[in-house]
Parts: structure tokens; sequence; C-alpha cells
């Protein structure tokens, strides 16, 4: 076996570790949450049950629903939990092949997204999901009883969590691709309005057919790209130069110089 091969299954063998190691956390997490799994789903349920009319409720269609809907909220809670430790088990594992100024900018860049989706799904569970289901209890018509099934309700929830957390990646996007030198920043103020009819576009897509909530996703992504912008362009500017960057000659080096010269000048042409 030659010294490629070896290192190939080291990196191998280490990419498991990390793997099984993230794994674990998650499974650990989960187990610790599983007595709690009905209350988990229960203030995942909160935002609708709360603008459902007096005594309505939600209902299950299916004879296992009722246990692997809590299973798959607390499993995704778990996930969460555990998500700064699978970040920096992958960070470990490729941080070794990174040059010095690329982990300068990857270790903010991590804790940017972490930080920047769990703020996307708490924006969408706090402020939307309240709009959302006023909306749609609002406009069932007279003597429709809104009784919507836990398992297509979780469904919808996640689908508008990953929506509301992708979209607040958008400023760790744009930087990536500025410092990647895919894109200029001033390419990314020329489309500027592109990128605003797109969030428009992608709000109507991944929201209910409000206007409220069409606004309440495509305003932040918006904002963000404005954002990321800003960024970027800080982080790209270049120094002025400055005295300091230019180190003056000694005497020895100056003499040696003005030697040089004379000496090309009493050169026979």
């Amino acid at each position: 076996m030659n010294v490629g091969e070896e290192s190939f299954i080291s990196h191998l063998i280490e990419m498991r570790d990390r793997l099984l190691r993230a794994v674990l956390a998650v499974v650990i997490i989960f187990v610790c949450l599983f007595p709690w799994a009905q209350d988990l789903y229960a203030l995942l349920a909160k935002p609708l049950l709360a603008e459902l009319p007096k005594g309505g409720q939600m209902i299950a269609t299916e004879v296992t629903t009722p246990f692997f809907v809590p299973i798959k909220v607390t499993m995704m809670a778990a996930f969460l939990l555990a998500l700064p430790w699978v970040f920096y088990q992958a960070w470990a594992f490729i941080a070794p092949g990174l040059y010095q100024h690329e982990k300068r900018l990857g270790v903010p860049l991590v804790i940017a997204s972490v930080i920047l989706f769990l703020l996307g799904m708490a924006f969408a569970y706090f402020l939307v999901f309240p709009v959302v289901f006023g909306f749609i209890v609002g406009v069932a018509p007279e003597g429709v009883a809104v009784m919507t099934d836990i398992g297509k309700y979780l469904d919808f929830v996640l689908t508008l969590f990953m929506a509301f957390g992708i979209t607040f990646e958008v400023p760790v996007a744009v930087v990536l691709l500025v410092k990647m030198g895919m894109v200029s920043v001033a390419k990314l103020r020329e489309i500027r309005p592109y990128v605003v009819v797109g969030a428009f576009v992608i709000g109507a897509i991944f929201t209910p057919p409000d206007v409220i909530s069409q606004f309440m996703l495509a305003v932040p992504l918006w904002v963000l790209y404005e954002l990321g912008i800003v960024v970027a362009a800080m982080i790209t500017k270049p120094k002025p130069e400055t005295a300091s960057d230019y180190e003056p000659l000694s005497e020895s080096a100056m003499d040696a110089e003005l030697d040089r010269i004379e000496s090309e000048s009493h050169e026979p042409k």
C-alpha cells in the first residue's frame, strides 16, 4: 500500500469517526428529550391552536400518527440542539486542509450560519405562524371546522422552517460568493432589482396565498441580501497604503543603490 492510499484510508476513518460523534450527540439528546415528546409537539402546534375557534382541535387520520409525529418533532429538536457540535465535527475534518486565511474566514461563517438559521426558524415561529394560521382560519367558509391532521401540519411547518432558515443564510452566501471571486460587490448591486423580484416570487411559492406572509418572507430576504453586500464590501475593501507599509532603506543599502546607478550612467552606450 503506497502513501497516497494510506492517506486516503486515514481520511475515510477520520470522516467516519467525526460522523459517528455527530450522530451520537443527536441520539443522546434525543433520548434525553424523549420523555417530553408530547410537550414538544404541543409547543410546535401552539401557534395554530391559538388561532382555532374555541373548542377547535387537531386530528390524526392515521393509526400510527399520534406516536410518530411527536417522535419526529423530538428528533428535529435534538438535531437543532446538537447543531453546533455537528458543525464543529465537520469543521474539524476540513480545517487541516485549509489555508490560514480560509480558517480565519471559515469560523465566523460557520457560527453565523448556525445563528442565522436558528433566527430564521424563530422568525417563522413567533411572527409568521400567527399571521399565516390566522389567515387560514379566517378565510374558512362558514360552517367549515378547521381541523388539521397533525402529520400534514408537521410537514407544513417544516417547509416554512426550512424556507425561512435558508432565507436567513443569504448574507453568508453573498459573502462566500464574493470571497471566492465568483461575483463582485458591484455586480451584486447591479442585479439588485432582479433579486427583489425573485424574493417576492420565492415568497409567493413558499407561503400561503396571502400578501402579508409573502411580504414577511420576501422583505427579510431582500434586507439580508443588502446586509450581505455591506459585509462583503467591508471585508474585501483594500486597506489604504500608509507610511508604515514601506520599509526605509538602510544607509549602506542606499549607498549601494547610488553606486549602481552611477556605474550604469558611466557605461559606454
